[in-house]
């Protein structure tokens, strides 16, 4: 075969070129904390609000980048305020929320960081980057938890201040890996070439090994190519170079519609090899504009959550209706602004918690430490964050919502190919992640 399986170590320990953004005031507040798993004091110009009984928050996500862009997160978190502060606020506070365009770059991801402690926020909520290690020691210093972010670093998974409300990658390929295992002969994954794309091989094959399936070549991919023509036909030659019929992953963000292009001119010559991916790298709506019933059909994709055409999606799309209608950026179908919808969701109940109490950073911190459930009408499993969690031996101690979705594409449309979630907890705890 060409286009030799390159494996890189995984789970890299920092980002070598991000700025120092642990000031001496974070590494003191951090000392000072007995434990962040049960909730710090309150620090000093990191309470949150504006003191005049508004609820400031954060959302922020890449925008106008040649890599992915989430534009639809920030714009919906404005609308969910909007529609909030039209039918009487949070308790009878008003929401107040500010975004931020991490740039998919490490240093504009610190800075929005920086932004939401000098602006007192009460949370960072709904939000997308790439650069968890680099912000992430920003926003602990102060105390400020991260609330439902979109789950594409491991250290969402890790900090005590991150409070996830889907499985992020990890279980997107685990779930993915463990049916391709049961359809597929070789299986080729192309992905980025970039720490966050370091993470990836070794959880499909957590799945494809739970199904005693070979492994997956690791093919390395730029996450802001034009073109994908050489990875194209290195994959479809793996994928067809045994006697079974094979299958490729492209899990490339907003650049997989890029690469399935060039799969596509490729793929002439392999008419039986099947694609498959994973939410956030394909949606309805890059279906749709891809032709989606001759690029994508037949296509097994895992989800975090139920398809877009689900009613239980009914009251986010009220929201959208009523605040955001005729605004593009905001998608139903899209992954990131149904995560902003739940993250919010977290947020509002964390809120209600605490009745007449201050909502601060630390409050609403302590009711999330302190066992609250949060309900998402059947979107998730209900939410529940705990510091040591089930797979916190496998490095992932606050991965809480281990359950994925499994649909497929006919005719041009997402539909379930599973009635019910599929739980990978015990993949995930079989995965070889050294």
């Amino acid at each position: 075969m060409t286009g030799r399986p390159r494996m890189r170590s995984t789970f890299l320990p920092m980002i070598t070129n991000r700025p120092v953004r642990a000031t001496a005031r974070a590494a003191a507040a951090l000392v000072a904390c007995a434990s962040l798993a049960v909730g710090c004091g309150v620090i000093p110009g990191a309470t949150g609000g504006s003191g005049d009984d508004t609820i400031t928050v954060m959302t922020w996500a890449p925008q106008n980048t040649k890599a992915t862009n989430k534009p639809g997160m920030p714009a919906f978190a404005q609308a969910y305020a909007r529609w909030v502060n039209a039918h009487g606020g949070l308790g009878g506070r008003k929401l107040k929320v500010l975004t931020c365009n991490d740039r998919n770059d490490s240093v504009a991801a610190a800075k929005c960081a920086d932004r939401a402690v000098e602006e007192n926020v009460v949370a960072v909520i709904g939000s997308y980057s790439q650069y968890g290690e680099t912000f992430l020691p920003s926003l602990e210093g102060a105390g400020i938890p991260y609330i439902g972010g979109y789950g594409v670093t491991k250290a969402e998974f890790t900090s005590p201040l991150s409070y996830p409300v889907n499985g992020g990658q990890p279980t997107l390929l685990a779930g993915l890996g463990k049916e391709l295992a049961r359809a597929c002969g070789p299986v080729a994954l192309v992905r980025p070439d970039s720490i966050a794309g370091d993470e990836l091989p070794p959880l499909l094959d957590s799945g494809l090994r739970a199904g005693r399936h070979s492994t997956s070549a690791d093919q390395l991919a730029d996450d802001d190519a034009t073109e994908y023509g050489e990875q194209a036909a290195r994959a479809l030659e793996y994928s067809t170079d045994r006697s079974e019929t094979g299958c490729v992953v492209p899990a490339l963000g907003d650049r997989t519609s890029t690469f399935m292009d060039s799969f596509r001119r490729a793929r002439a010559e392999y008419p039986e090899v099947r694609t498959a991916t994973v939410l956030g790298s394909v949606d309805q709506t890059v279906i749709n504009a891809t032709g989606g019933a001759s690029t994508y059909d037949g296509s097994y994709i895992t989800g975090w959550y139920p398809v877009a055409s689900d009613p239980r999606w009914d009251a986010m799309k009220k929201v959208i209706s009523e605040q955001a209608f005729g605004d593009n950026r905001i998608d139903p179908a899209d992954a990131g602004v149904q995560t902003t919808w739940i993250a919010y969701t977290a947020f509002k109940k964390a809120v209600e918690s605490l009745g007449d109490g201050a909502v601060t950073a630390d409050s609403v911190r302590g009711a999330l430490n302190g066992g609250l459930k949060v309900s998402t009408g059947g979107l998730t499993p209900t939410l529940q964050w705990k510091f040591q969690d089930v797979l916190a031996a496998v490095g992932y101690p606050r991965l809480v919502n281990r359950a994925v979705t499994l649909q497929v594409v006919r005719d041009g449309r997402l539909v379930a190919a599973r009635k019910s979630f599929i739980d990978v907890t015990k993949t995930l705890q079989a995965a070889d992640l050294s």
